[in-house]
């Protein structure tokens, strides 16, 4: 029986981090890069000689991507350790 709400515990916080590191990418490559891209365009700011719009549109929601892609490793390593089913 603890097996079993340990298996589900684990599972849930997979599931929990999967969805936030989802949302926040759809945040970023939807919300900024589409939807709130003519309101940071028109913001005096400029990166690499772009406007922010711009650059969030092209560059922002890949680097987001790569950095969730690290944080998730880092975060499901450290569940995994919790729950004792690391690979070590």
């Amino acid at each position: 029986m603890s097996e079993d709400k340990s298996a589900a515990a684990y599972w849930s916080a997979n599931i929990r981090i999967i969805t936030i590191c989802l949302i926040i990418w759809a945040i970023v490559s939807y919300g900024f890069a589409i939807f709130l891209r003519p309101l940071l365009a028109m913001l005096p700011l400029t990166i690499g000689g772009v406007d922010l719009g711009f650059w969030f549109a092209q560059q922002g929601s890949i680097l987001t991507f790569i950095v969730l892609i690290f944080y998730y490793t880092w975060y499901m390593n450290r569940i995994d350790r919790e729950f004792g089913v690391d690979e070590q």
